[in-house]
């Protein structure tokens, strides 16, 4: 059994907006805090974010760096959707449904945090295309919507 926890450091402008987005927005718990970062837990898993002195430049597109989570429940998935609209936090792509009809056919929606970091929060319809589903050749969206 594995009793590993992931860990993400990313850049930002600025811990209190920070906060508001994270903890107030998405519900994620505040660890340690500094004037120069934020420790925050996110289901389980802990994200550091790191005031920098200058931003990377705002990617155009969600690839080719976003994280998130992948909900094992739709009701879950949707419950994190609607907490998102109901907060007010600004959404990079509104929920919809990916590749439908298919082994890899899930719901995801993505977030923009206010240092420009991009979420991706999805849920499959199928659990093994999480990992599995090598036939599926598709990664991705070849041809991706604008924001």
């Amino acid at each position: 059994m594995n009793h590993s926890v992931f860990h993400l450091a990313f850049p930002i402008h600025d811990v209190d907006a920070t906060l508001r987005f994270y903890v107030d927005g998405l519900g994620c718990a505040v660890g340690r805090r500094t004037t120069q970062a934020v420790t925050l837990g996110l289901a389980g898993h802990q994200l550091v974010a790191h005031v920098v002195p200058k931003l990377p430049s705002k990617q155009q597109g969600i690839y080719p760096r976003h994280f998130g989570l992948i909900f094992l429940s739709q009701e879950e998935w949707q419950a994190l959707a609607d907490r998102a609209k109901e907060r007010g936090l600004a959404f990079y792509q509104q929920p919809r449904v990916r590749f439908p009809g298919t082994r890899i056919e899930h719901r995801t929606f993505f977030l923009e945090d206010p240092s420009h970091n991009l979420l991706e929060f999805k849920h499959y319809t199928y659990e093994s295309a999480i990992f599995g589903e090598q036939e599926c050749s598709q990664i991705g969206d070849s041809s991706e919507p604008s924001s």
